[in-house]
């Protein structure tokens, strides 16, 4: 006769907590003692911004205080194009995530004034609200800044369809400056603002690929670096020829043939003063 086992557990046990919901997310987190950013759930789940605006408010909240956020060195760091980074960038300010200033330094300079908000509304000057809890400094290495590549403010179509593939062509006189399209993308205004200037493609063509170092690590870099530093001033304006321009047709007042003259008259072959001469 079989004896039942009662002590042999009914079903395996399950090491999914009892309170889990049945269905949609189960967060599994860690506690995090450095290297975080806190960021309000009016941000992650705003229902009117884009993921790419978010994720744009995410990261500018995470960088320490004086880090640069131009659209170039965002697109230069994140796979989204110019386009997509200067469009997040103005739904940010429209809800109050990010305000946009241009201020004159006292030495003359332009700059752009970007303030980050991580609650909307807040003024630059208020106080800061005190944690519930000591937050310890965290120490965030920063990228090392980027030269400032020349740029127009109204970019010329043609010349930087031609400044494109002159960078794209770089690699077919040197194999090492084979360059990223979005590197392309990035110096081609710099290299249009060459051309503007005057100098001829087969002249920045060897600025570019001349002398290289024998260990070419990061060649976009090196070709800012060259397109910044040997930027040739703008040629002076020069003196604007006058031109000569034919005169008129006129119609022989004797056979009527068409023939150039400052005034209506005779052709050559019907002046009498010629047939004489001849």
């Amino acid at each position: 006769m079989a004896f039942e086992q009662r002590s042999a557990p009914s079903r395996a046990p399950s090491s999914v907590p009892a309170d889990t919901p049945r269905s949609g997310v189960v967060h599994v987190n860690s506690r995090h003692t450095t290297h975080y950013t806190v960021i309000g759930n009016h941000l992650a789940q705003h229902r009117e911004l884009s993921l790419v605006a978010i994720g744009l408010a995410v990261h500018i909240q995470s960088l320490p205080a004086g880090a640069r956020i131009g659209i170039k060195l965002l697109a230069a760091r994140f796979p989204e194009s110019e386009h997509r980074i200067a469009g997040a960038l103005r739904e940010l300010e429209r809800h109050g995530y990010l305000s946009r200033t241009r201020e004159r330094l006292p030495g003359g300079e332009v700059v752009t004034r970007t303030v980050s908000y991580n609650q909307p509304g807040t003024r630059p000057d208020a106080p800061a609200p005190v944690p519930e809890k000591p937050v310890r400094p965290v120490r965030v290495d920063r990228d090392p800044p980027r030269e400032a590549l020349p740029e127009r403010d109204t970019p010329d179509l043609d010349r930087h369809r031609a400044a494109t593939g002159l960078l794209v062509d770089l690699r077919r006189h040197e194999p090492r400056l084979l360059l990223a399209e979005r590197d392309v993308h990035r110096l081609a205004p710099a290299v249009a603002v060459w051309l503007e200037r005057g100098a001829a493609p087969d002249a920045v063509r060897r600025t570019l690929t001349a002398a290289l170092p024998d260990e070419l690590r990061h060649p976009a870099a090196l070709l800012a670096h060259r397109l910044t530093a040997l930027l040739p001033p703008p040629l002076p304006p020069g003196p604007v020829a006058a031109v000569a321009r034919p005169d008129p047709l006129q119609n022989c007042e004797a056979c009527d043939r068409a023939f150039r003259a400052p005034v209506p008259g005779h052709c050559r072959g019907c002046r009498p003063d010629l047939r004489e001469a001849a």
